[in-house]
């Protein structure tokens, strides 16, 4: 019982440190959904269903904060498609792409901000408890999202 009782108490106390962790970042959350990018898309892409809002918040892990925000895509056509929509849209705002990155990831760069494209599988989809979605694992389904830390001097990168 004691043991229960201490660790119900450990992760009550837990909570309340991420919580106070993320404490005054509700201003730059709002910054970050209100980016244009988040709404920037291919033509034919449609927001996808059961994400109709932006997801976005905040994270504390090892006294780094956190701040992030994305939106899901559906797209019929390909995922060359839309790396080129997002190569040219995001360059032209300002967006520095990651010469290190990877073929077919696409992470950006943008006064401490990092933006990353992330194309997605029903393995993914089911990893992170959205099951089997054919409307986004037929064309290039994809994410949008952009971290930025707060108070901690960190920046964000790819």
């Amino acid at each position: 019982m004691s043991t229960a009782l201490a660790a119900a108490t450990l992760t009550g106390c837990a909570l309340l440190e991420l919580a106070r962790d993320c404490e005054g970042t509700d201003d730059r959350v709002k910054e970050l959904v209100a980016l244009d990018v988040l709404d920037s898309r291919p033509d034919g892409a449609t927001i996808a269903r059961g994400f109709e809002e932006v997801d976005a918040g905040c994270w504390a892990d090892s006294g780094d904060v956190v701040v992030y925000a994305g939106r899901t895509y559906a797209f019929p056509g390909t995922r060359a498609e839309v790396t080129a929509h997002y190569r040219t849209a995001l360059v032209r705002e300002g967006w520095i792409p990651d010469p290190e990155a990877s073929l077919g990831d696409l992470c950006f760069t943008k006064e401490g901000m990092a933006l990353w494209i992330v194309f997605l599988t029903a393995e993914r989809l089911a990893e992170d408890g959205h099951g089997s979605r054919p409307d986004l694992t037929t064309g290039a389904g994809y994410s949008v999202g952009i971290d930025s830390y707060v108070g901690s001097g960190a920046e964000a990168s790819c």
